[in-house]
């Protein structure tokens, strides 16, 4: 089970993963926090009126695209986005928004869907969302309450029957030492990268990056991954950055996705290269 905060984070973060256990058989299952209302369209060429006046019906399609792409499951957690607030100092949140709901009632709902779908894996944001909008780091605050709140019985008695997950994981997909690692194999070949200015803010920090703890090998699956992207139109210009990169230099230079080992209920030696290490099949 992967949570996400938002419509295209399930294929921005893990894609590649995702669809390499599904190709295996895996029953793999993508909760989304909101609905996506309040996110901006990035993409230039569907930046109109119509577009824009039904943007919660927009992004719902695109969901549903992009799932069928990847072969999951989905659920929506059914709140609100929050909107990324802007400004020195910057705006309060709106009134209502998933950031702002209890966090009682947000893991009630996780744990209704962890109890029913009966996952071994989770895997969700670090605790500073991946980077710092609202709705991922409240995302990650449901999650792990969820992880750990789905298997006691005293908890949420009416959610379900208690099922305990076995593994928790932080996504990692866009750490620094793999920006570099691309920027540089770019320059290499004569090309320009899009990194620069980026790495030139994201300061090295050696103990964040030492947090990997688990490299998932699942380059073949980076086309899939793409065509999931392009399914979220309003947020992924097929122009833009996301795909400067050719994608043989990114299979090349780094060929997997990257995740923290956050608990584990059963036997894990670090570092691992599949989130269901440990995980046997009477589990």
């Amino acid at each position: 089970m992967h949570v996400h905060a938002h419509p295209d984070d399930e294929s921005s973060k893990g894609a590649a993963t995702t669809a390499m256990y599904v190709a295996q058989g895996v029953d793999v299952h993508v909760v989304t926090c909101t609905g996506g209302e309040r996110g901006s369209i990035l993409n230039p060429k569907m930046d109109r009126p119509e577009i824009l006046a039904n943007i919660s019906e927009v992004r719902r399609q695109e969901m549903e695209r992009a799932r069928d792409i990847l072969g999951v499951t989905q659920d929506w957690l059914g709140f609100v986005d929050s909107g990324f607030p802007e400004g020195d100092p910057a705006p309060p949140l709106p009134e209502g928004c998933f950031a702002l709901v209890p966090l009682e009632e947000s893991a009630e709902r996780l744990v209704r869907l962890m109890r029913s779908f009966r996952p071994h894996v989770v895997t969700t944001y670090d605790e500073k969302g991946g980077y710092p909008h609202p709705d991922h780091v409240r995302c990650h605050e449901v999650s792990v309450a969820a992880f750990e709140a789905a298997g006691d019985p005293k908890r949420f008695p009416d959610a379900g029957d208690p099922w305990q997950p076995l593994k928790l994981y932080y996504s990692h997909n866009w750490n620094r030492p793999k920006m570099m690692a691309i920027h540089e194999a770019m320059l290499e070949h004569g090309l320009e990268s899009p990194y620069a200015d980026r790495l030139e803010e994201w300061k090295p920090d050696p103990e964040w990056d030492a947090r990997v703890t688990t490299r998932v090998p699942c380059s073949d699956y980076f086309g899939v991954r793409d065509q999931a992207l392009l399914a979220h139109a309003t947020q992924i210009d097929p122009d833009g950055p996301w795909f400067v990169i050719p994608r043989e230099i990114q299979q090349k230079v780094w060929g997997t996705e990257d995740y923290e080992l956050v608990t584990s209920h059963v036997e894990s030696e670090i570092p691992e290269d599949d989130l269901f290490a440990g995980v046997t099949p009477d589990a």
